[in-house]
């Protein structure tokens, strides 16, 4: 009868512990925000053959509302602790899957952006790098039906990617 009643006293810690697992998100920065303070993210302007105008300003939306969102830095413009700075390189077309009639029955849109990131505290993380990333979407449809979307859904790609091998640090 003594045992019941321990276990019956004990049944409510042991909900309370099982219940505090330390669990981890990352999604955030590496960042000593001891050390680091401001951000300067300069335009991003399209230096690719095709150009789609909407472009620039979608990609420099994303990237910012990213680095306002997922960091504790102050974008400022001017001598700033990190710099980011590029410029969309690439905007193609190719074609993908070719059908029994030899037309291509799949497209691929990929956009290639050159991003220069500057560590003002500590060179050695700065990069100069090109990220792409591509969607596919049918052959039968249009470009201008897709583009928004698929640009959309790339820029999204694209910042990720940036911002993990920059203010992510991994």
């Amino acid at each position: 009868m003594k045992n019941i009643w321990i276990w019956i006293a004990a049944a409510p810690l042991l909900v309370v512990l099982s219940g505090c697992i330390p669990s981890y998100k990352f999604n955030g920065s590496a960042l000593n925000y001891d050390i680091y303070k401001t951000i300067d993210i300069t335009d991003f302007p399209i230096r690719a053959a095709l150009v789609y105008p909407p472009l620039q300003q979608t990609f420099e939306n994303k990237l910012l509302d990213t680095v306002t969102r997922q960091t504790r830095l102050q974008e400022i413009d001017g001598n700033a602790d990190l710099e980011m700075t590029g410029e969309i390189t690439g905007y193609s077309l190719s074609p993908q899957s070719v059908g029994e009639d030899a037309y291509a029955t799949e497209t691929r849109l990929t956009i290639t952006v050159r991003v220069k990131y500057t560590d003002t505290k500590n060179p050695s993380n700065d990069i100069d790098q090109s990220f792409s990333a591509y969607r596919q979407f049918s052959s039968t449809l249009m470009l201008t039906d897709v583009q928004d979307d698929l640009c959309n859904e790339i820029c999204d790609e694209l910042v990720n990617l940036i911002f993990n091998a920059t203010l992510g640090n991994w």
